[in-house]
């Protein structure tokens, strides 16, 4: 999934492809931004050895931020964390006996050394991650900052039509 014409900056990595649903709208939002992106389904437990080589690699392909997305256990932000220095954001991914609590503890809490940006459970924290993304992406990459000053101005202008529409109301 990797936008055409473009080297992908930003590594998306989901648990399983279950994750999907949630995961999309992280994608969504890269689009929004136009940040090549490229998509894949690995697991920090039943493919470690192919997680390893990918997170190796990643730098050397011209990847810049990984965002790892999982549920459960949750260990595969922080596994590909403990193999690259790339920024990684780990999305939490809902459901299960613990609706994605125990998900959030697993990424969340990484030991000293080895951070990983864990973002809010589900589809809030999907697109979170991406704007994170997008946010880090924009140090290096002027264009890029004024595409985020623009979002944010939209977002404000959103609120101000929803307290007008309100204060219409009262």
């Amino acid at each position: 999934m990797t936008p055409a014409n473009s080297d992908p900056r930003v590594a998306v990595l989901m648990g399983s492809d279950s994750d999907l649903p949630t995961v999309k709208h992280c994608l969504d939002a890269l689009k929004e931004f136009g940040i090549p992106f490229e998509a894949h389904v690995m697991s920090a437990h039943r493919s470690p050895e192919r997680t390893r080589a990918f997170a190796l690699r990643a730098e050397e392909r011209g990847i810049r931020v990984l965002i790892c997305a999982a549920g459960g256990a949750a260990h595969l932000a922080g596994a590909v964390a403990a193999i690259t220095t790339l920024p990684v954001i780990g999305i939490p991914i809902g459901g299960g006996a613990l609706n994605g609590v125990d998900a959030l503890y697993a990424t969340v809490q990484m030991p000293p050394g080895i951070p990983v940006a864990t973002v809010a459970i589900g589809d809030m924290g999907a697109k979170n991650a991406a704007i994170l993304a997008v946010e880090m992406l924009s140090l290096a990459d002027l264009d890029l900052r004024e595409k985020l000053r623009a979002y944010r101005a939209k977002l404000d202008k959103a609120v101000a039509e929803k307290d007008a529409k309100l204060q219409a109301s009262l």
